[in-house]
């Protein structure tokens, strides 16, 4: 299997993905205007989601290094990482995205913004100490290919969509307990949406996280082919995700909003990657990663 076809079936599971995210939407949307009679419920639902997808959209390179805590690095403290970016940039035909330091000891990486034009890129201190060159030129590669395939669009979209679910299945659900019917026919009918309430309020969310997880790992997963197709050497990011997945350093930073933005999950912790477990999962088990990276070898 070569890069491009790995790019191009992970591309079609994304979007694939995606598109049934807004048809998960607007399904909830259309069903909780039904039960109410009220078809502006689904109007609302659709503009909310799109209003808010833009808002988050375009601060969200803000409030990610914001809650990172990370701090832009100037060239004269690491000419080294300027110029692995800078090389990488050319290759890739992005622009120069900015770069930040996150004081951390686990080996971690991220990137954000909203184009390629307002690109930014993160890496912890101690990445910085553990790889070499060629593993860091790895990393970085993947990250430029987060910037380069506009995956901030995607897992913002994710991300807020995921949140309005939970809003209004929570806010349905209270409502209907509310509700009082003017008869034994209207008792009937509003026992029958307080069923319907309850079951869209706690599937919905969960349905809605799980597709937002599952775009993530692929997102991943494009991300790992890009790089490797940038640098022309997986063999260094297999290596690199070997070794960050190895080191037990705790992150202080790391929190659920932004933690499928790490190249790796920055909360440590190991178990076993059934089936279950991986659909719960934010990024890909390394090992399938790194089985991948080799494979393309």
């Amino acid at each position: 299997m070569t890069i491009y076809t790995h790019q191009s079936e992970n591309i079609n599971k994304t979007w694939f993905l995606m598109a049934g995210f807004f048809i998960f939407v607007i399904f909830i949307a259309w069903a909780f205007s039904w039960v109410y009679g009220n078809p502006s419920i689904l109007f609302f639902g659709v503009i909310f989601s799109v209003v808010m997808n833009v808002v988050s959209y375009w601060y969200s390179d803000k409030l990610v290094l914001a809650m990172s805590h990370a701090k832009p690095i100037e060239f004269k403290e690491n000419p080294e990482l300027y110029r692995i970016v800078e090389n990488l940039s050319i290759t890739a035909g992005l622009p120069m995205p900015k770069l930040y330091l996150v004081d951390e000891a686990q080996p971690n990486a991220f990137a954000t913004g909203r184009d390629p034009e307002h690109g930014v890129v993160a890496v912890t201190s101690g990445i910085l100490k553990i790889l070499d060159k060629e593993e860091l030129t790895g990393v970085l590669a993947h990250e430029m290919s987060h910037i380069g395939n506009r995956d901030m669009l995607v897992s913002t979209m994710a991300v807020v969509l995921v949140g309005f679910v939970s809003l209004i299945s929570d806010f349905f659900l209270r409502s209907m307990f509310w509700h009082r019917g003017s008869g034994d026919r209207d008792n009937r009918i509003q026992g029958f949406m307080i069923i319907i309430g309850i079951v869209l309020a706690i599937l919905a969310p969960i349905i809605a996280s799980l597709i937002r997880l599952a775009v993530s790992r692929k997102r991943e997963f494009l991300a790992d082919a890009s790089g490797a197709l940038l640098t022309r050497y997986p063999e260094a990011l297999a290596s690199a995700l070997e070794k960050i997945s190895a080191n037990p350093s705790p992150m202080s930073t790391a929190n659920h909003a932004t933690a499928h933005l790490y190249i790796s999950n920055p909360f440590k912790g190991k178990g076993a990657t059934s089936f279950l477990t991986k659909l719960f999962m934010t990024h890909p088990p390394i090992e399938e990663r790194v089985k991948i990276l080799r494979g393309l070898n």
